[in-house]
């Protein structure tokens, strides 16, 4: 459940559960308070998301680097991209709306996990790769009540 003030709204994790031990690949939703730094959003498929956030469209060429060896490693990169990377582009609407959190972003370690964003829900009820995820109705209302410095906290 994400609450902020009286909103509470429910939340899907990631397919392992959460952890306070977060590495690359593990498909967990790591245990912090992790600052919002921003929105992205698909301009084609919704309308600018109304927030005090630094919000941004998504370009079909936006990828997000998550080879830990590289330089770039859990930052934006520009498509086509050599080293591991996902696609931000993508076919089905998960990524329609995706506010990047920091994790492991300001201060970054190699391995300790990448992409960890706050984004929309599947039709079904499947978890995530070990993001947190709402509907778009929730993100609308949680988007419309965030401000610069807020922090999503998952907690164990």
């Amino acid at each position: 459940m994400i609450r902020l003030g009286a909103l509470a709204v429910p939340c899907r994790l990631g397919r392992t559960g959460i952890t306070r031990f977060k590495r690359e690949g593990d498909g967990a939703t790591p245990v912090a308070a992790m600052r919002v730094l921003a929105v992205l959003y698909r301009a084609d498929r919704i309308a600018r998301p109304a927030t005090r956030l630094p919000v941004r469209a998504l370009r079909r060429d936006d990828g997000w680097c998550d080879a830990p060896d590289d330089g770039r490693y859990n930052r934006p990169v520009r498509l086509p991209f050599a080293p591991s990377h996902e696609a931000l582009w993508r076919d089905d609407s998960v990524y329609d709306v995706v506010v990047v959190l920091d994790w492991n972003v300001t201060r970054r370690s190699q391995m300790r996990g990448s992409a960890i964003f706050f984004h929309l829900t599947r039709p079904d009820p499947a978890p995530t790769a070990g993001c947190v995820a709402v509907t778009l109705p929730a993100m609308r209302r949680l988007l419309a009540r965030l401000r610069p410095g807020a922090v999503l906290a998952v907690r164990g």
